[in-house]
């Protein structure tokens, strides 16, 4: 890992929503994001968005455009689950209060910027030194069997527990990771195989992945992380940025900083929805 990816962290601003655990649309963090990557586009400042969800299947694009997508989303709604589509890359993911969501929202350096891989190692690194002061390494790339698989898959010993997944505007783009930091990893792959069974019945079997039990962990279930895990874990994260902090950058940021009206969230909520919704 190259330490030098957590270079220009000295202007971010964090965004705490850890105990924002209501039950509230499965959309409003993506939305968030969406808005204040504009933002930030526009030479608002970099934000890390910490978050949980409360019980919700966040499905990505290509997930919803499978032939018995609307069956699926209908079975885990029958479920308790509050159901979405993503804007970002990436398949399908349960998200739960045990699952600590990271958006890093930075500036591109130039509008033609395309430095996807440079883009995923910051977050790598990011949760790599958080990590680190286990005494566990994290490796990156993709785990077989593993649900919302990619190159930048993360794990310790073969197990996944992270997936990273993008959204680029014009000016500006989001890093999103999940981090399965509490529960059981094969409770949440059963629930996606369980997805794929109803969703992508008849579909081809290269336009979905297939979930194995035995590919996913949590952390704690990894690495004795102790009570209180996924909010011990958060504030790893938020250390590593408050190191690299300057008064300097705080001042701009500040300065510049604007967080979207109720009217303006809601918006784009309806936006994402009328975009990237299912079909029933």
């Amino acid at each position: 890992m190259n330490i030098d990816m957590l270079a220009g962290l000295e202007n971010m601003v964090i965004l705490d929503r850890m105990n924002r655990l209501e039950k509230e649309d499965p959309l409003l963090p993506f939305a968030l994001d969406e808005w204040l990557c504009a933002r930030t586009g526009e030479g608002g400042p970099a934000i890390c968005h910490l978050w949980r969800q409360p019980q919700s299947f966040v499905m990505g694009l290509r997930d919803s455009r499978l032939p018995g997508a609307p069956d699926a989303a209908r079975w885990l709604e029958s479920k308790g689950y509050q159901v979405a589509v993503r804007n970002s890359g990436g398949a399908a993911v349960p998200l739960d209060p045990g699952v600590v969501n990271v958006s890093l929202i930075l500036p591109k350096p130039s509008v033609d910027s395309f430095h996807f891989h440079s883009d995923f190692e910051k977050m790598y690194a990011l949760i790599a030194t958080a990590v680190a002061g286990t005494g566990w390494a994290v490796d990156k790339g993709e785990i077989e069997g593993a649900y919302c698989p990619g190159d930048f898959d993360l794990s310790i010993n073969g197990l996944k527990f992270c997936g990273i997944a993008q959204r680029r505007q014009t000016k500006a783009f989001v890093i999103q990771a999940f981090v399965i930091v509490e529960g059981s990893g094969q409770a949440r792959t059963r629930l996606v195989r369980q997805f794929y069974d109803r969703a992508a019945a008849g579909a081809d079997p290269a336009n979905f992945p297939l979930v194995t039990d035995d590919s996913t962990a949590s952390l704690a279930e990894i690495i004795d992380l102790g009570i209180g895990a996924a909010e011990a874990f958060a504030e790893e994260i938020k250390g590593i940025i408050r190191e690299r902090q300057t008064e300097a950058g705080m001042q701009a940021a500040a300065a510049t900083l604007r967080m979207p009206s109720e009217a303006e969230l809601t918006e784009t909520i309806a936006m994402l929805r009328n975009r990237y919704g299912i079909t029933r």
